[in-house]
């Protein structure tokens, strides 16, 4: 099964280690909670990084890119909850991006997450896309392998929220690459081979790119909450 949905929230972030418990305890047990209560939000995803201790890559799976702006979540920006506030200014280095899914192959979730986040060169952007549109399609009939995605940010024009002042600045990435998988070193390969940075810059991507290997520590859907 691909992708949840025709929307994301993707993010990525570090935790200092003497608030990585209660950080993960917020997380699991009220914010996806919270999120997934919002009408439109599908599943969520905490991954934990393999390369760098401490970092952190969510994923929220959205049925539409409408739900970006919908009034029940601007809501939840603008009103977060007591423990959100006290979380909220834990979140290092946040890249937070606001995605419309356009390329779904496989399955999204597995025990291992490889993300890509890519810019396309100038006058190369169909050139890339065709070529991550094939590579990410022959992604699931791979060994080790079970689902590969494009995500491109695409910022709905909704102002900062009350939780964006409180993180005070968040980045946000360009193109997504998502490479799901069961086997840690198949997504490490790829990294050396068909998704080095020297094939995405002769794919049409620019030399900044940023690569991060991850496991997954929880996942929650909407159906989860209401049962």
């Amino acid at each position: 099964m691909p992708l949840l949905g025709k929307a994301a929230l993707a993010m990525w972030w570090e935790v200092a280690p003497g608030v990585r418990t209660e950080f993960e305890d917020w997380h699991s047990h009220e914010h996806f909670p919270e999120r997934l209560s919002i009408p439109g939000f599908v599943r969520g995803s905490r991954w934990t990084g393999t390369m760098d201790v401490g970092s952190y890559f969510v994923m929220y799976e959205l049925d539409a890119y409408g739900t970006l702006t919908s009034p029940h979540y601007l809501a939840r920006l603008n009103h977060p909850t007591r423990w959100s506030i006290k979380m909220m200014p834990h979140h290092l280095g946040m890249v937070r991006s606001q995605c419309r899914v356009v390329e779904s192959y496989g399955s999204a979730i597995a025990r291992s997450m490889l993300t890509i986040r890519i810019c396309p060169d100038d006058g190369r952007t169909e050139l890339l896309r065709s070529r991550l549109r094939q590579l990410l399609g022959e992604i699931p009939s791979q060994a080790g392998l079970t689902g590969g995605h494009l995500l491109l940010t695409d910022t709905p024009n909704s102002g900062k929220t009350t939780e964006q002042k409180i993180r005070r600045s968040d980045a946000v990435a360009d193109w997504i690459v998502l490479i799901s998988g069961y086997d840690a070193h198949a997504l490490r390969e790829l990294t050396a081979h068909e998704f080095a940075a020297p094939m995405l810059v002769h794919a049409g991507a620019t030399q900044e790119q940023t690569i991060g290997l991850y496991d997954l520590a929880y996942t929650m859907t909407a159906q989860d909450l209401r049962a």
